[in-house]
Parts: structure tokens; C-alpha cells; sequence
């Protein structure tokens, strides 16, 4: 019997945001079954959740500390060769993230056999950067994809540069789930309102005039529907970050407006608003898949048009675009069902959809040659111009080692470097909510 198989496995996930972490956590405890121990890292960066994020996305670990790179790989390099080594290795990093992270894996791994299985993949609709952010994931042993639709063009990218194809691995978004929707709440007796959920985005659409508009249709959609609940569905609070970066939020916009009383602004679980939701609205949101998987009357607005830039073209062919107007007369899209399955979301249960990825890491770890060097496809042969630069966003050079005067990984930061992080993420987030809409505005005039 594998020795693997007497013992609790060990997982670490390293995330460089609130929403990474949630899906990072959650793809673990689906692709490593029973109760395993998992220690969380999150890379410090612009979008390091907050404790109030971390609570909020509610998916807890064993233990949970803020690294960076150079850290992490170090720890890495401390744990594979210890004792108790980790069994896998999830990197829910924006792609250049991951990229830095396997080449710095490569240098400190470059004949050890016995290692973690690292997995990577996306956290939700992949609708901009695919051949970009595909590539910068290559290496890893795993790249998830989270429907047949999207498995089909992994492939077809890394195999149209030549790239090996064999770690794209088809399984599901980790946080699908709840109770399918049973229809409208009056007609079940239930004692709330019909509900209508707008899902925002912290940067689609990325304009004042587009985000106005749409809070004011928000808006006028409540005035026209009194006997309904209307919910605008928050990412974040002000001052704190996200995946992507969200400069002018609703909560913002929404001090100078006129609201009705039955429009509130909400922030918490995802999961949780979309447990009492009878429609969600969203302009490109993860949340329309959630949504549909759970058999939500689901509205992609159209309204600023079906466009690449918005994200919404991904829901081409869904059943789902609508406008308000359209919305406000009443209309319920229906889903195309073929598209939805092709999209894993077609409803019921999710508890089959890593049995591939669950097997395939099982494989790798039982096996009695161990797992093989990584090999990402980007070098310094064929990216020598782009990779570098990857690298020294994380302090590494381009062989993956630690570059000239990055502060030692194995000594923990002093106060008054804690300090000057704390005020420079708090300048920065500043800066992009305050100053950066400013000074657009005065370039406008």
C-alpha cells in the first residue's frame, strides 16, 4: 500500500486575492478527499485580502500567513524535504504569479522526485487573455479547466504553439452548489419578496458614465417593481481590493443617488444572497454561473452592448443577454441547455466533476518513479524577451533564484517594515479609488 495512503495528506494554496483564495481553498478540499490538513499563503501584493475579506469568503485553514515569492519558495523547499511534506500544491495566482512560482519550484526542485503535486487553473469565465494566461500557467502538473467548453480550448492553445497538452484536466468551479431555485417565492408560500440580485464587477464596465447608468436602471427597475426586493450585490467595501481593481464603486455612486426603499446594498457570501435570489442580474459575473447551475432565471444586460471589452460575449448563444428594458417588462431568460452543459453548469451535483483531477493526482503521487521535473514551456529560450520580466516582478531572476537585494526569506519583517507595507497597500489603494478617477476626469476636459 502506497504510503500516501496511511497518512492525512497535506495541502498548501498560495493566492494573491480574496477571490483566489476562495476558489484556491475550495478546489483543494475537492480534489483531496477525507480531511486533509491545509495551510494557507497569501502572496503580499495590491489585492492581499483583508481579515474582513478573508471572513467574509468563509472558507477556513489550518493556518493562513501573508509571503512573498521569495518566501514561499523557500517554505517550499524547507517542507518537500522535511518530514512531512505536502502531498499537493494549489497556485490560485493571476498568471504571471504562477509563472514566477513554478520557475522558482524548478530551481529548488530540479531532481526531487518526491514532491507536491502543484495544480493550477481559473477562477471563473475566461472570456480575455486565454493564449496569455494559459501559457503563463503551463508547467504546472494539473491546469484545471472548469468546463468541457473551456478544456477543449486549453488544449487547443498549447498545442497550437507546440506546448505538451496532457496537465489540462477537465473538472468544475469549486463553489457551485446550493439549492436548485424552486421558482417564484410568493408561489411557494415563502414569506419574502420576489428578489432581483445585480451582481457587480469591480471592473467591468470600468467607466463613471457605464456604472452610473446601470445604478440608475438599478434603480428605476425598483421604482417600476415596488412589490419586489433589489439587491446591488457589492464586491468589496471602499478601500479594499479584489481581484481586478475596482475604481469607482457603486457604494460610491450610490451617496448622490435618490435610492428607493426597497433597493439595498449588500456585501457577504455569494452563495448565501444567491439562496434567496429569484433573478441575478450581472453584466459578466462568475455569479451568472452559479446562478444557472442552480437553475436561476439568469439576465446578462446587453445594454453596453455584447462586446469582448465587457466580458458578456462569453454568453453568446447562452439564452441568458436581455436588456433592462426588457427586464422591467418582465422577461425571464431562458438557458440554452446544450450551452450550459458544455459549461458544466447544467445543474445537479458537482461531487463527480474532480473525479479526473482526483485520480490523476493520485496516480502521480502512488507512482514508483515519482513525479517528473516541471517544465514550463516559457524559457529563456522561447520567451527570452517577456519571462525575465515575470520573474523580476517577484524578485527572481531569470534562472529562478532570488535577485541582488531582495530581503532575506527566512527572517520575518520588523515593525516598522510592517509599517511602511501597511501605509504603502493603503497609498496604493488610495491612489486608484481617489486620485487615479481625478486625474482621468481632468484629462477628459
Amino acid at each position: 500500500m502506497p504510503a500516501s495512503a496511511n497518512k492525512a495528506r497535506r495541502v498548501a494554496v498560495l493566492a494573491d486575492s480574496d477571490t483566489r483564495w476562495k476558489w484556491g481553498a475550495l478546489t483543494a478540499r475537492r480534489l483531496v478527499p477525507g480531511e486533509p490538513r491545509l495551510d494557507g499563503y497569501l502572496l503580499r501584493g495590491r489585492a492581499t485580502p483583508t481579515p474582513r475579506q478573508l471572513t467574509e469568503v468563509g472558507v477556513r485553514a489550518d493556518t493562513l500567513r501573508e509571503v512573498s515569492a521569495v518566501e514561499f519558495l523557500r517554505v517550499m523547499d524547507t517542507a518537500t524535504a522535511g518530514d512531512e511534506p505536502y502531498d499537493v500544491l494549489v497556485l490560485a495566482l493571476v498568471g504571471s504569479g504562477v509563472q514566477a512560482v513554478l520557475h522558482g519550484l524548478r530551481r529548488i526542485w530540479p531532481t526531487r522526485t518526491r514532491r507536491p503535486v502543484v495544480v493550477t487553473g481559473y477562477v471563473g469565465v475566461v472570456y480575455e487573455k486565454l493564449a496569455d494566461g494559459l501559457l503563463l500557467r503551463h508547467g504546472a502538473d494539473l491546469v484545471l479547466a472548469n468546463s468541457r467548453h473551456d478544456a477543449e480550448r486549453f488544449r487547443a492553445v498549447y498545442e497550437g504553439v507546440g506546448a505538451d497538452a496532457s496537465a489540462v484536466t477537465e473538472a468544475a468551479l469549486p463553489f457551485l452548489g446550493g439549492a436548485p431555485d424552486r421558482g417564484d417565492a410568493a408561489a411557494h408560500g415563502e414569506d419574502r419578496p420576489y428578489t432581483v440580485v445585480f451582481a457587480a464587477q469591480p471592473s467591468v464596465p470600468d467607466t463613471r458614465k457605464d456604472r452610473a447608468y446601470l445604478l440608475d436602471r438599478l434603480i428605476r427597475h425598483a421604482r417600476l417593481h415596488p412589490d419586489r426586493q433589489v439587491l446591488l450585490k457589492l464586491r468589496s467595501r471602499v478601500g479594499e481590493h479584489t481581484t481586478h481593481l475596482e475604481e469607482l464603486p457603486y457604494q460610491k455612486l450610490a451617496r448622490t443617488a435618490d435610492l428607493p426603499p426597497n433597493l439595498r446594498l449588500v456585501h457577504g457570501s455569494m452563495g448565501e444572497v444567491l439562496d434567496t435570489t429569484d433573478l441575478l442580474v450581472t453584466v459578466s459575473s462568475t455569479a451568472a454561473l452559479e446562478a444557472l447551475h442552480r437553475r436561476i432565471p439568469t439576465a446578462v444586460l446587453t445594454d453596453l452592448g455584447v462586446r469582448e471589452a465587457l466580458g458578456n460575449h462569453y454568453f453568446t448563444g447562452s439564452g441568458c443577454l436581455a436588456s433592462w428594458d426588457q427586464l422591467d417588462a418582465g422577461h425571464l431568460p431562458e438557458p440554452d441547455q446544450e450551452w450550459t452543459a458544455r459549461q458544466g453548469v447544467a445543474g445537479g451535483s458537482c461531487d463527480t466533476a474532480f473525479d479526473a483531477a482526483r485520480a490523476r493526482i493520485a496516480a502521480l503521487l502512488d507512482s514508483p518513479a515519482g513525479l517528473p521535473p516541471l517544465a514550463p514551456w516559457y524559457s529563456l529560450t522561447t520567451a527570452p524577451g517577456y519571462l525575465p520580466g515575470i520573474l523580476a516582478r517577484h524578485h527572481l531572476a531569470p534562472d529562478g533564484t532570488p535577485l541582488p537585494g531582495t530581503p532575506p526569506a527566512d527572517r520575518a519583517p520588523g515593525p516598522a517594515r510592517q509599517l511602511v507595507r501597511r501605509a504603502a497597500r493603503g497609498a496604493y489603494r488610495h491612489g486608484v479609488q481617489r486620485v487615479a478617477p481625478v486625474v482621468r476626469r481632468l484629462g477628459e476636459l
